[in-house]
């Protein structure tokens, strides 16, 4: 009886022993099958654009009108420089372009007037014209008059007084002609320098013109600069590194505070250059993050860098130099999140650990 007990227990604990190896093997199985479907890493973490807020011009800190670390709009203002120099500039290139503008206006009357005086030297040049061929006509009829005459006078049918008096007018005619050519001359010598005058006077429209344009530019620049001395939040998020107070004295291009964007945060993974082989964009992700295990997130596999992590270090490594050692390279992976609420916004900020899971097959 006791040695069919003792069998019949070990047949338990064998049958115990071979049910347990089979559910392990059975889960192993299921557990190989299951990690060939996916690809996951530690390696990750939370990402957003956090963007330098600098100055764009030199002045006095009029006011602060942020705290450190505060949650704020975009276009919220965040710090004022005195402007009281950069007012007196605008005002300044806005008197320069009115007076670009008058001037512009005084040339176009010159011109106008130029132009007036060049007509009226062309219509005195055709009247010129008119007076020649009136004389010239003169001229002639004088010249047959006293050829008539002298041959009255050579036939006694004229007296010498007739005769002088044909020569004398003859004389007159000439001179009468002889002086309308020379007025011609002068005329049109006139009507050229008004002409050359009128040209140049609409040369200097364009120059008048040009001279706008470039105070227009000069104001724009002045009031752009103006614009700069209040600098405000570029995008909806947090404001961190606060490093600037009032009546401290601040040049261009120093820093602000830093502006972080957390309404679209995405993750950051590396995983390694084996894993990659079945992983495709649009592939769906699993995040978990280590500082709220309670939250899980969804997302979809967006982009990868195109390099590996070490390529974009100080010193990236080079293989051709000294002993070589392979070593597993990662390759920064960006992650995108299919959404976030309100409150999860509140809580998740870049730089918090992740663990991601890719769905490849």
């Amino acid at each position: 009886m006791e040695k069919s007990t003792e069998k019949k227990q070990k047949g338990s604990k064998m049958k115990f022993i071979i049910g347990g190896l089979i559910i392990v093997v059975i889960v192993g199985i299921v557990i190989f099958m299951m990690g060939g479907n996916t690809q996951s890493t530690d390696n990750a973490q939370l990402d957003a654009n956090i963007i330098p807020v600098r100055t764009s011009i030199t002045g006095y800190v009029k006011e602060v009108l942020f705290e450190d670390n505060q949650e704020v709009k975009k276009g919220q203002l965040l710090v004022t420089i005195d402007d009281v120099e950069y007012k007196a500039k605008v005002a300044q290139a806005e008197a320069a372009l009115e007076n670009a503008k008058a001037n512009l206006g005084a040339m176009k009357s010159n011109a106008m007037a130029s132009n007036q005086s060049a007509s009226a030297a062309m219509f005195s040049t055709e009247t010129t014209q008119e007076t020649i061929n009136s004389a010239k006509a003169k001229l002639n009829k004088a010249k047959e008059d006293n050829k008539r005459t002298k041959n009255m006078f050579a036939a006694k049918a004229a007296t010498q007084a007739e005769l002088d008096n044909s020569d004398a007018e003859l004389e007159v005619a000439q001179a009468t002609y002889d002086s309308a050519l020379k007025q011609l001359k002068v005329s049109q010598s006139q009507s050229a320098g008004v002409k050359s005058q009128a040209l140049g006077q609409v040369s200097m429209i364009s120059l008048a013109e040009a001279m706008i344009r470039q105070r227009e530019a000069e104001l724009k620049l002045a009031q752009t600069q103006l614009d700069y001395a209040t600098i405000e939040a570029p995008c909806d998020g947090i404001v961190s590194k606060r490093s600037i107070e009032v009546g401290q004295y601040v040049s261009t291009g120093q820093s602000v505070c830093s502006a972080i964007d957390n309404t679209s945060l995405w993750v950051s993974a590396n995983f390694k250059e084996t894993q990659l082989e079945n992983m495709r964009i649009g592939q769906p992700v699993e995040i978990k993050i280590d500082a709220y295990p309670h939250i899980k997130l969804s997302g979809k596999l967006n982009s990868f860098v195109g390099a590996t992590g070490a390529k974009f270090s100080l010193l990236p490594p080079d293989n051709a130099t000294g002993n070589f050692v392979k070593i597993v390279q990662r390759v920064p992976v960006k992650i995108t999140i299919d959404h976030l609420t309100k409150e999860e916004l509140k809580i998740l900020f870049p730089g918090l650990s992740a663990y991601v899971s890719v769905k490849v097959k």
